[in-house]
Parts: C-alpha cells; structure tokens; sequence
C-alpha cells in the first residue's frame, strides 16, 4: 500500500475505505454552510457565558456553594470532552452533516428542558446532556468549514466562525445578565431553542449530501471506552483536588493515556489516529499551544463574575455589561487575524496573540476589592485582543495541517484540547477555592480569602500562557497539505 508522504499523520489503512464520499454534497453554496456554522457556533459559546453570569442567582435557589456552583460549568465540560473525539470519528465515517445536525437538535431539546430544571441535581444531569450536544456541534462545525473552504480561502471562513463564536461570548454576560436579572436565569437557556431549530430547518432546506470520507471504516468502540475512562478520570481529578481521590484519579487518567496510545497504535481503525500526533509537529504543537491557552483563559470570567457580583456588589446585568468587553474585542480582532493567518504564519498570530494574554492575567494577579473599574476594564481588554489573536490562526494551523480524511478526528481532538482546557482552569479554580475557601458559600467574612483565591489563580494561569508562547513559537512553518471544497451537483 501506498503510504501519505504529507503531514497529515500515519497513512489510510485502506485507500478504498477512506475516500472521497459517494454522495455528493450540493447546495446553495459555502455561504450557506458557513451560515448554518456560525448560528451553531453561537449558541454554545452564548450559553457558557451567560450561565456565568447566572451562578450566583442559580446558587441562591439552590442553596449551593462555590464548589458545588463550580459544577454548573464543569459537568457540560466534562461530557463534552468525553464524546467529542468519538464523534469526530463518527462523524467521518457516518456523514458529518447528520452528527452536526443531531448535536444542534440534542443541545436545543437540553436547554428546553433546562428551564423547567427543579433541583441542583436535575440541572447538573442536563447540562451533561447540552455538553453531548456540544460535543456532536464542535466536534463537526470545524472540519465541515474546513471541507468547505479551500486553503487560501479557510482562515478568513474560519476566523468568521470564530468570531460568531466570539459575539456569543460576547452577548452571553450582556444579555444573560439582563434577563437573570429581570426574568430569572431560566431564561437563558431558553434563547437557544429557536436559533437551534433555525439552525436544524436550514440544514434539512439547503444542504442536500454528506461529507464522509472514512465512509464503510468500523468505529473503534474499545478505543473510544478506554480514552473515555481516561478522559474523566483526568478532568474529574482535577475537581476534587487536593484530596486524596483526586491524585488517585489523575494517576489512574494518566495510565489510561498509556494505554489509549498503545491500543490506538495497533488497531486497524483508530479512533485517534497517533500518528497525528507523533509525525505531525504543526499539529502536536498547535493542540498544545490551544491546551494551554484555555486553561489560562476559561476561568477567567468565572472568577471575575463572582469578584463583580460578591465584592464589588454589582448587579448580574452590570457585571454583565462589564464583562463583554474582552468577548467584543475578541470578535473584532478574530476575523482579522484569521485573515493574516491566510497571507503570514498562523504561529507569528497565535503566538502574539499568547503574549498579550499572558501580559492581561499578569494584570489580574494585583486584583484588589479597591480595584478601579477603569483598570480592570482595560485588562479585559488586553485579554480580548491575545485571545482573539490566538484563536483563529491556531485552528487554521491546526486543519490546515492534516489531509481531508482526518478533519473529523482533527476538529475533535482541537474541540477536545479546548474542553481539557476549559475543565483543567475549571479544576485549578476549584482546588484553590477548596484549599483557601472550603466548602461554604462565599459571604463578606470570606472576602479576603476569596481575592487571596483570585491571586494564586492569575499567578498560575500567567506562568501557563509564558510557557504557551514557547509552545506556539516551535510548532514550525505552516504546510497546507488539503484543499477542500464544497463538491457541485452531480460531482464525486
């Protein structure tokens, strides 16, 4: 057999297997499908933000405390990590049109339900269900654009993606802070609904066809059971730090790791294919720069929210509108940097984009109750313009990279680097909540543990987005080796 010569990771394992689809993908163009992405892309970005907003309210019904709060995030992070891998794959071999459009019906019928949730455990096992649907959206959104737009052509579509992404951010504590406000935080969820089935009736009218190159492929369940296990075990860990179970939990994440990457390397029809990994430096280096940079990032707004609405006494709306300066800037300086990614290194971008997030949380370290609003705003922003740097050019270097066969596994496993990511600044935040706070809700005698909490949390994710800058630097110049577009009527 033929072996790949390009960077695209180990080669096919079988050349009549993992083709060009059968069905050609027709339609009213990459527009079309570029429209259908950026409402899908919206929607979960717009739902995590605006539940940030809504913790406090949430907590005060429930009667649940920071750590227990910190789950609202963590359980929809954790599913989503957990699937998004195996979906990708699924979604190669099965069509990724059909996986996308059961993730955007699976996430709207969720956040429905997650207006009628009557407990704290009732809404912690849904968002499990939204992170599925996350899952099946993320893992497919990417290499669908991908499939779409050819190499000259990706960064500009992608960086338009992210941005969409960026502007739910962006409406997320705005508007999610209004409505907790003045009519309750089960209205937030309830935005999704109809852009979700916006989303799901345009593509039953205009997307007629599938991309599956991997058609025929037999999925790797043992594979996908085994990551599955080590995936949680790592996440999980992280939450329950610095308890013993927590180690336990992490030892055993790590050993299943192991024996993911060697199970992967000897079977036929790998879930993840290693060699992505192992032969693909742009790839390797783009995933962990992206691994990084989330987990310096995501609890971010997390902690400032708290820090706005606790001990500074704002209100969800005002913290809200506070907030959405770092998203707004990042939706005004993704699109332009995905376009740069097009015509200069992607690596040059991200990795000044890394820099200036790491100069932003650098700020945040120094964090007081006396802070003036002036400062913490242009902090905000500064984070904005590193992140929006970083984001779009990264996945850009990171699809640009592999071969068309492989976009699935590949926009999965950069969802996934995003998600561990998420859950391990998620956990960090968790263990020194755990460590300095304890278990209690935070009221005005636990203020000056809470900022001593903001402290150690900005000082680590500082050093994380130092060592990022290295990482971004040594991935190497690009090499596109794909050149995808959208097949025309009657086309193969």
């Amino acid at each position: 057999m033929k072996k790949d010569t390009n960077n695209a990771g180990s080669p096919a394992k079988d050349p009549e297997i993992c083709r060009t689809p059968d069905t050609p993908v027709v339609g009213t163009g990459k527009q079309v499908v570029l429209l259908i992405a950026i409402l899908a892309g919206f929607i979960t970005p717009f739902d995590g933000s605006a539940v940030n907003i809504a913790l406090p309210a949430i907590g005060a019904e429930f009667h649940m405390d920071a750590i227990a709060l910190s789950w609202v995030a963590t359980a929809y992070l954790l599913s989503s990590a957990l699937f998004l891998v195996p979906f990708g794959k699924i979604a190669d071999i099965y069509g990724r049109k059909k996986i996308f459009l059961y993730g955007i019906t699976i996430f709207s019928i969720s956040s429905l339900i997650m207006t009628m949730a009557s407990s704290a455990e009732m809404l912690i096992g849904v968002r499990v269900v939204q992170g599925i649907g996350s899952a099946m959206i993320f893992g497919t959104g990417v290499a669908i654009v991908t499939s779409v737009f050819p190499p000259g052509e990706r960064g500009k579509a992608l960086g338009t993606y992210i941005t969409a992404v960026y502007i739910g951010l962006s409406v997320g504590p705005l508007l999610g802070g209004a409505m907790t406000q003045y009519l309750g935080w089960r209205s937030i969820f309830f935005v999704n609904v109809p852009i979700g089935i916006t989303a799901i009736l345009l593509i039953l009218w205009k997307i007629k066809g599938e991309w599956a190159e991997c058609r025929g492929e037999k999925f790797d369940l043992i594979g996908s059971v085994i990551y599955g296990i080590a995936v949680v075990s790592v996440m999980y860990g992280f939450s329950v730090l610095p308890d013993f179970k927590g180690a336990a939990l992490l030892a055993m994440g790590t050993l299943g790791v192991i024996i993911f990457a060697l199970y992967e390397i000897r079977t036929p029809f790998p879930v993840l294919d290693i060699g992505l990994l192992t032969k693909n430096r742009i790839f390797a280096f783009s995933n962990l720069s992206a691994l990084i940079n989330y987990s310096a990032t995501y609890a971010v707004t997390f902690l400032l929210s708290l820090d706005l609405q606790y001990t500074k006494g704002f209100t969800p709306e005002h913290a809200g509108l506070i907030l959405v300066a770092q998203p707004v800037i990042m939706a005004m300086v993704s699109s332009i940097a995905g376009r740069l990614s097009d015509r200069i290194e992607p690596r040059i971008v991200a990795s000044a984009g890394m820099t200036f997030t790491a100069l932003g949380l650098s700020l945040l370290i120094f964090l007081t109750e006396s802070t003036p609003l002036w400062r913490l705003i242009i902090t905000l922003i500064i984070l904005g313009i590193g992140f929006g740097l970083f984001s779009s050019p990264n996945t850009n270097a990171i699809m640009s990279s592999v071969d068309k066969r492989f976009y699935g596994v590949a926009s999965g496993i950069n969802g996934t680097m995003r998600l561990l990511g998420q859950m391990l600044s998620m956990g960090i935040a968790m263990m020194i909540f755990a460590i300095v706070i304890g278990p209690v809700e935070i009221t005005p005698e636990y203020y000056p543990q809470f900022i001593l909490s903001l402290h150690y949390a900005f000082t680590l994710f500082t050093a994380f987005c130092i060592i990022g800058i290295f990482a971004s630097l040594v991935r190497g110049k690009r090499n596109p080796v794909t050149d995808a577009s959208i097949p025309e009527k009657g086309k193969k």
